[in-house]
């Protein structure tokens, strides 16, 4: 992939087995231009890797409809109506089976309840005529287009079994000689049943992102020329103020004007507990005004706000393929031929020793129809749909399919402190200074002021509590990892660790190293300030350890992970924090552009590492851990860097994004288990003469089935 590439996704119609898919990878991807190309059979869609400057759209539309299907291009953020797609999948399958079993229950009757005669079979052959290749015909459709591209699948074997038994018996029924109408006939009507169920399964499979769309508001109320005016959310531009009123869902993201209120973000960070915020707080499209009234000036609408951006990464998790699945496609791509290859030896060697033609066909026949591959096909797609879908529910968002393979490996889990096992707010706890307190706050407050680091921000709040007016601050230097320098009223200040202070020649009285030492044994935060020559003062700084902190260690060793806490804390706070929350490892004193290294470190000892990161300064160590997880929010949901973003800074959704994971990588490997043990105990029985046609077409209808609920048990993960 190069830095020119853009991908493409477009709209699949015609797809009716993973056979299709991967027909139309395959030929996707030969196409010029194209250097990627991942087909999704449960969505319905294709993804494309394609050079802008070589590629030809309408050229692959063309390749793609010469082998009978068609694709089409979707602009960026348009949404696709796969719910009412699937609606009528399942209503035309629904019209179909029943019209099938309208005919077929006569012809079973007649099969197996009436006295055999001329008319008794004509009958038959009349009703199996109009099951096969009316309420049929969807097959044989599949099949002709897959006849005329030279790549049969899964319709082609339908196709040939039950046209052959249909062939065979219009044969017999004027040789005197038995025959199959009951057969082609259940066997139609089984699949068809099987069919509707299927897209039933699969609609439940991908509501998914169709419920992600419906949370959006749908009205939003905009001021305009003074007046409050109804329209829709997609006609509102950014720079606009919206009201919105207790109990209605904000329509944009914005920023508050005017107003205060309670906000239930659940949809967004899987949190229930409403958060409280006012003007200047920033508020997201499909959370819920709970209070007061609220002004909001709009900043993002369309695909650029944070719904839209969720259900992008949900889609592109949707629309990925897991490396489990390789397996799968290989098997999938010959899989057919060899069926078809096996069903004539089945036919061959059952005549040579019998000499029963019927005998022989029927075998033939339950060989093609019991093989059908479809199962395999579902196995690891409607898995990925399901939890994907559920992991966007509570917060949790995969960017890839190979993600669910890669957490069943991690051996040990990285936090990085603040913001995830702590809260990231701090508050200035101990000051500890032989200067008069105010100057020293005024100084030390006001360069800190300056700062965006979150030490920085809770020293300048907390002097302004002690009712100091802070000042102007020239020369400002930030000193990653180390502190800060600058000028205040003429006085060059320094605040940060000792070592900052020995660099820039301070001297550092004992007495103050003796207080850093108390304060970072009470857990806190310690660092010193000096100027002219001398450290004046040492200062402490807490951060609240989130509730669930220990909870989520210890589910985490639950699930046989270790888990170490990095942090840029001396060691002294950075252990006294540990042993609160039974946190197994430190690694402590780290620079921030040291981290990846660390992560770095503990791979060359053999474990596979998951780091859990704000992903923003964690970038370097989210990718190069086994598995990164950004902590992430309603402005940066997309982050780059890492395989999960975690909607907010609750260690816990760490532990549910593993589990979930693990668990829709186990439902994979169960499914493809399933699907394969299937096909490779059900073929033998069916050529050696043990599985009747009709009972083979109805374990098959059901194999694709069973696979999808199992899918759909990931549904009820908690």
């Amino acid at each position: 992939m190069t830095d020119k590439s853009e991908t493409i996704s477009f709209d699949v119609e015609g797809m009716t087995c993973a056979s299709c898919a991967l027909r139309i990878e395959r030929v996707l991807s030969k196409q010029e231009g194209v250097e990627n190309a991942v087909v999704n059979f449960a969505g319905q869609e294709a993804r494309a890797v394609v050079d802008p400057n070589v590629v030809d759209i309408q050229h692959l539309k063309e390749a793609i409809e010469k082998i009978g299907y068609e694709i089409t291009p979707l602009a960026e953020g348009e949404e696709r109506d796969l719910a009412g797609r699937y609606e009528e999948e399942i209503e035309l399958q629904k019209r179909a089976v029943l019209g099938a079993s309208a005919f077929t229950i006569p012809v079973f009757v007649l099969a197996f309840f009436l006295p055999d005669g001329f008319w008794n079979v004509a009958i038959q052959a009349v009703l199996t005529t109009i099951v096969v290749f009316w309420f049929g015909r969807q097959f044989h459709q599949a099949t002709w287009k897959q006849i005329k591209s030279k790549s049969p699948a899964m319709d082609t074997l339908v196709t040939m079994g039950t046209v052959t038994a249909w062939v065979y018996s219009m044969w017999a029924m004027f040789a005197d000689a038995p025959v199959f109408f009951d057969t082609a006939a259940i066997i139609t009507t089984l699949i068809l049943l099987g069919r509707y169920f299927e897209a039933k399964a699969k609609g439940r499979a991908s509501n998914a992102i169709t419920k992600l769309l419906e949370l959006g508001a749908k009205q939003a109320r905009v001021v305009r020329d003074g007046t409050e005016v109804m329209v829709d959310p997609a006609e509102v531009a950014p720079g606009e103020v919206v009201v919105v009123f207790p109990g209605e869902k904000i329509p944009v993201d914005g920023v508050i004007l005017a107003g205060s209120s309670a906000i239930d973000e659940s949809m967004l960070t899987g949190e229930s507990k409403p958060i409280d915020k006012g003007p200047g707080d920033e508020v997201f499209g499909a959370t819920i005004n709970q209070q007061g009234r609220l002004e909001v000036e709009v900043t993002k609408v369309g695909g650029n706000t944070a719904l839209a951006q969720i259900v992008r990464l949900v889609e592109e998790a949707q629309a990925s393929k897991a490396p489990v699945q390789r397996l799968a496609d290989r098997v999938s791509a010959v899989f057919v031929p060899a069926v078809i290859a096996i069903a004539i030896v089945t036919f061959v060697v059952w005549l040579a020793i019998s000499g029963d033609f019927p005998q022989s066909l029927r075998n033939a026949v339950a060989v093609m129809i019991i093989a059908c591959p479809c199962a395999m096909g579902l196995a690891t797609p409607t898995a990925i749909m399901v939890g994907s879908g559920r992991g966007a529910e509570r917060g949790v968002l995969f960017k890839s399919a190979e993600v669910f393979e890669r957490a069943k490996g991690v051996d040990v889990m990285v936090f990085d402190k603040t913001g995830t096992l702590t809260r990231g707010a701090m508050t200035l706890t101990d000051v500890v200074t032989d200067e008069p307190a105010e100057r020293f706050l005024y100084l030390v407050g006001s360069v800190e002021a300056a700062s965006e680091h979150p030490i920085g921000k809770a020293v300048a709040l907390g002097a302004e509590e002690r009712d100091v007016v802070l000042g102007p601050v020239a020369g400002f230097t930030s000193l990653r990892g180390m502190g800060a320098v600058g000028e205040v009223d003429g006085v060059e200040v320094t605040v940060g660790k000792p070592k900052l202070m020995a660099d820039r020649g301070l001297l550092v009285p004992d007495r103050f190293l003796d207080e850093m030492e108390r304060i970072e044994r009470e857990g806190h935060t310690a660092f010193l300030a000096g100027w002219d020559g001398e450290v004046r003062g040492a200062l402490g700084v807490a951060d609240t350890v989130r509730e669930t902190a220990a909870e989520a260690v210890a589910r985490l060793h639950d699930l046989d992970v270790q888990v170490i806490m990095l942090t840029g804390d001396n060691r002294r706070t950075a252990e006294t924090i540990a042993a609160q929350i039974g946190i197994d490892r430190v690694i402590a004193e780290v620079l921030p552009g040291d981290k990846a290294d660390e992560i770095r470190r503990l791979q060359s000892e053999g474990l596979s590492v998951g780091f859990v990161g704000d992903g923003i300064n964690d970038a370097p160590a989210l990718t190069q851990a086994d598995l990164g997880m950004a902590v992430g929010s309603g402005t940066d949901v997309a982050i780059e860097a890492g395989d999960v973003v975690l909607m907010s800074g609750d260690p816990m959704l760490a532990v549910l994004s593993l589990r979930l994971a693990r668990r829709t990588f186990a439902t994979i490997k169960e499914n493809l288990f399933w699907a394969f043990g299937y096909n490779t105990a059900a073929i033998p029985l069916a050529a050696l003469g043990f599985l009747n046609p009709m009972i083979a077409a109805g374990a098959m209808a059901f194999s694709s089935v069973s696979v999808v609920s199992n899918s759909l048990r990931l549904r009820r993960f908690e």
